[in-house]
């Protein structure tokens, strides 16, 4: 069989060249890097023989920073300095952390100059600290690992992200790469990477769930598997759910025991450490032993039995089940159709999110690799073939975006141009027109969501047309392109195509964007979907009804000397009871009257046209009228 080779433009390799290219997978609890050796995806070591790098940062005074076993081991004894789960912060600004009493930190907001919002940011000894830049000294660190363990100079690396990442939160990613000196081939959803290692290690075919609960968040992605192509049929999930809520729960438990109150960070940060560790040992154990000693010399001797920690993470587990169901919906499939359920991420370990998924689908779940490891095995399938190295088999990738993309119309309602679902890389283009007469720019407002109102969606992005030439209401065409990359990163350009003047912008939203934002749009589009087409409907007549009054009171002034006095107060009377009915919020009720008001106005339209008919045959004679 002939093998399809595919690559990054200028990265295709002369034969026998191999390029050392890398999977990354940037985990809230753990990171790990992988690459292709001989044909086979394997896991990198470092130098102790360890596969997982702890995803922990500690700064020192002096400059110094210690990433993985050496900052997790001592984060009890300097918590502000010692950041565990930044994952959960990248592309999130303050106001969108939470309850930050719970968490060890000393926060500051740095304002962005674009857009007014920042990216939360944490007051270190050594400075403050970006999520971006912590993140990059995990990649730092998997990267010295890489070319220690290749010999050589990585070409570049395929990171991995939740599928329910946004834009936001994808950007800082690459942002934390490029910090890191890393050449990004591809962000890679995760969900997608783990079916990547099990469709090319299993030789799988058929429709495949994979679940996927990490240390920060979860995602569901619904993929069929044929003839090596990878086609993402849906993706749902929660960006604010995952392993460390577990542990909190443990936490609270803990405080509640033990009546406990007001801690100070090092002794919250223990505790949090010490759930963690309960919540591992409940894994493979009927109960686990909880003893610390707080620093102020009180003593905690607590057992957590499996039954307990069931009981109270059983709402967690049933989060994840409702994304289950709207994937389902969105692929139109039924449960009975799905061949297999992938388990990925160390929190698919528990026992009773393993039950719970079983029971869900029928099926026992699939876990003969390693769920902690799959993703960067998937992805470094990815980046071998991206480098232009010779892949086993011939096959393709399709993957989606999560949200809808469009743009605020009249009346504050989306134009959806992107529908959720869509595989990328994907580009679409409507037709826009201006709204006002002389209209010489258009703002442009993109948005992401799916509710019918801009007010009820996610902000992207704003940049102006400028330079239309002025013309009626509705004579200019404006052509509006979104394009979505294979990282499923956006940019959007506008043209006027009569003049050919254009406008640009590669959306990179502002990074204080809400955790469970996205979740809850999806939930909401489900939820309000009568109230949204009913908010919608009541849009469309309120715009049209102001256009139209607005064309009427333009048609009187200039003409107005062509009606009698009482058509003329007949259709003044129809135009303020199309104002009245403006105040409704039934649009019926305006729908009415503005057929009542175009009713009136049928014999002035035609006045009007015999007026501009009379003007234009003014001084012409027949010979100068005939057709030639």
């Amino acid at each position: 069989m002939a093998l399809l080779q595919i690559s990054e433009p200028g990265l295709s390799t002369a034969p026998h060249q191999h390029r050392l290219a890398v999977g990354i997978d940037l985990g809230t609890t753990n990171s790990l890097v992988a690459s292709v050796r001989n044909g086979i995806s394997v896991v990198l070591n470092d130098e102790h023989g360890r596969a997982m790098l702890p995803s922990v940062v500690r700064y020192f005074a002096d400059g110094e920073v210690a990433v993985g076993e050496a900052a997790q081991a001592l984060q009890s004894e300097d918590p502000a300095n010692t950041i565990v789960s930044v994952k959960r912060f990248m592309g999130r600004g303050l106001s969108d952390v939470g309850d930050i009493s719970q968490l060890p930190y000393r926060f500051a907001q740095e304002e962005s100059q674009s857009s007014g919002h920042g990216m939360v940011q944490l007051r270190t000894v050594a400075g403050i600290k970006s999520p971006v830049e912590i993140s990059a000294e995990i990649l730092k660190v998997l990267r010295t690992r890489a070319e220690a363990s290749l010999g050589g100079e990585l070409v570049g690396a395929v990171i991995t992200v939740p599928a329910y990442f946004d834009d936001a939160q994808r950007q800082a990613t690459k942002d934390a790469a490029k910090l890191a000196g890393l050449n990004v081939l591809r962000l890679l959803n995760e969900p997608t990477a783990a079916a990547i290692a099990y469709g090319l290690d299993n030789a799988s075919e058929g429709v495949y769930a994979v679940y996927d609960l990490g240390g920060g968040t979860f995602d569901i992605s619904i993929l069929r598997l044929s003839r090596g192509v990878f086609e993402v049929l849906a993706a749902n999930g929660d960006s604010a759910l995952g392993g460390d809520d577990f542990d909190q729960r443990i936490y609270c438990w803990i405080l509640e025991k033990n009546q406990l109150s007001a801690l100070n960070p090092k002794d919250t940060r223990l505790l949090l450490t010490m759930a963690r560790t309960a919540k591992e040992q409940l894994t493979e154990h009927d109960e686990a032993h909880i003893t610390a000693v707080l620093s102020g010399g009180e003593g905690i001797d607590n057992v957590l039995t499996q039954n307990e920690f069931e009981s109270m993470s059983k709402n967690l587990i049933q989060r994840t089940l409702q994304p289950l169901k709207r994937a389902l919906r969105d692929a139109k499939l039924s449960i009975n159709d799905v061949k297999g359920v992938v388990m990925v991420g160390g929190a698919t370990r528990m026992p009773q999110v393993q039950q719970a998924v079983g029971e869900f689908f029928g099926q026992t779940p699939l876990t003969n690799l390693d769920p902690d490891k799959v993703v960067a095995l998937g992805a470094a399938i990815q980046a071998n073939l991206l480098a232009g190295n010779q892949s086993r088999d011939d096959w393709l990738l399709l993957d989606v975006i999560p949200l809808s993309l469009g743009l605020e119309t009249m009346g504050g309602l989306v134009e959806k141009i992107i529908p959720r679902n869509s595989t990328i890389p994907t580009a679409r283009a409507q037709e826009f027109t201006t709204y006002k007469d002389g209209q010489t720019a258009m703002s442009l407002h993109v948005v992401q969501g799916e509710r019918e109102l801009v007010a009820d969606c996610r902000s992207l992005a704003k940049f102006e047309l400028r330079g239309i030439p002025p013309m009626v209401a509705g004579a200019a065409r404006i052509r509006v392109t979104f394009q979505v990359d294979a990282d499923g990163l956006l940019s959007v350009m506008a043209r006027e195509m009569g003049s050919g003047i254009e406008a640009a912008i590669e959306v990179k939203p502002s990074y204080g964007l809400s955790d469970a934002e996205i979740t809850r749009m999806l939930q909401d589009s489900t939820q309000h979907a009568k109230d949204d087409m009913q908010a919608r409907a009541l849009r469309e007549q309120e715009t049209e009804a102001s256009q139209l009054i607005d064309a009427v009171q333009h048609a009187l002034m200039q003409d107005g000397e062509l009606l009698e006095v009482s058509q003329r107060a007949h259709i003044e009377s129809q135009m303020n009871a199309l104002r009245d009915a403006l105040q409704s919020l039934d649009h019926m009720v305006i729908k009415r009257a503005i057929v009542a008001l175009n009713e009136s106005t049928v014999s002035f339209a035609q006045s009007r046209m015999d007026k501009s008919v009379k003007r234009a045959l003014a001084g012409k004679n027949i010979s100068e009228l005939e057709i030639k």
